[in-house]
């Protein structure tokens, strides 16, 4: 007869712990990333508001949202994976 190796059982405390970890430092990743570009598309429009020397900072407001619709892309590109 054969011996069957037993496998380790997949849920063990550790593995789901690790798990919880790893969909935290994910989705916190995912914010930290949101907020780089914004951020940076808000500092873009900025800065070229500041050398057109435009009184509404609409190059600002615009970046910023551009920003937004990127970040939001990038975070529904990212979990699809």
């Amino acid at each position: 007869m054969k011996e069957e190796k037993e496998e380790p059982e997949d849920d063990t405390p550790i593995e789901e712990g690790t798990k919880a970890l790893s969909g935290y430092a994910k989705y916190t990743g995912v914010a930290f990333q949101m907020m780089a570009i914004i951020g940076i598309c808000a500092l873009i429009g900025y800065k070229l508001d500041e050398y057109y020397k435009n009184d509404p900072q609409w190059i600002t407001a615009l970046s910023s949202v551009i920003g937004v619709v990127a970040s939001i892309y990038q975070v529904i590109r990212q979990l699809k994976s």
